[in-house]
């Protein structure tokens, strides 16, 4: 859609439903870079060996159904479980490798800021590209680590200005103008699509949050870096992925 100027509108989808079948039906997405967060061990309610196999098979129905020239781009926090912990950045690697996607880059976000120490969950979170065709280039504009996230919308949201760096990525270096997040839960990624004049399409089980992520809008100002560090989450409720949520 355009104006009359011949400015793009852009235009936001969101499908309430299950994102693997959603992926296998639609085949290679033209024109569009994937970017996403997949759902912890707790949020599924699985056993880990099961987790692990669904978490290696989301990985893969995602790089398959991005073009092989453009990326797909994870946001993955490492999680204890039973008192061990889980680098959900190595299984995306290996994922990804599996279905002959290499790694486009390797970034670290800060979840809050650098020496802080927090129980439970690490402080950082994994933003890692995958592409079966697009090769890295140096200078691309990204920080190595990022630490200002941004404002997060629930408290396991990615922050919106680390969105926007994925984002950006997506469009200058892949020259995309679709962003699809598989497993949108209250819309981050999409929001910053749209704010950034991309159309954004995203899949969600839970009805609840598949209407936030419909009307999920970014405040004049949230893309920049004048936005202080960690700002406190609006209440978005919990968009939390399990079994038992309205679809």
């Amino acid at each position: 859609m355009s104006t009359s100027l011949g400015q793009m509108v852009p235009l936001r989808t969101v499908h309430c439903g299950d994102a693997l079948p959603w992926l296998r039906a639609g085949g290679v997405r033209t024109g569009a870079a994937m970017v996403t967060s997949l759902p912890d061990i707790s949020e599924l309610g699985r056993s880990e060996s099961d987790w692990r196999a669904w978490f290696t098979e989301a990985v893969a129905c995602v790089v398959r159904a991005t073009p092989p020239t453009s990326v797909a781009m994870f946001f993955q926090s490492d999680v204890r479980h039973e008192d061990r912990w889980i680098d959900k950045g190595a299984l995306v690697v290996a994922a990804g490798a599996e279905v002959d996607a290499h790694v486009v880059f390797h970034r670290i976000v800060c979840r809050f800021e650098p020496g802080r120490a927090v129980r439970g969950r690490p402080t950082y979170t994994h933003l890692i590209a995958l592409s079966r065709a697009l090769r890295s280039r140096a200078g691309d504009g990204m920080p190595d680590v990022i630490t200002e996230p941004g404002r997060a919308v629930w408290p396991r949201a990615m922050g919106i200005k680390a969105a926007a760096q994925a984002v950006r990525f997506a469009r200058d270096e892949a020259g995309v103008h679709t962003i699809i997040d598989p497993f949108c839960g209250a819309g981050t990624v999409l929001a910053v699509a749209n704010a950034l004049g991309l159309h954004a399409e995203g899949v969600d089980l839970s009805a609840r949050c598949c209407t936030r992520a419909r009307a999920l809008s970014i405040e004049p100002g949230e893309l920049d870096d004048s936005a202080a560090f960690n700002a406190p989450a609006r209440d978005a409720g919990s968009c939390r992925r399990t079994a038992g949520d309205p679809r």
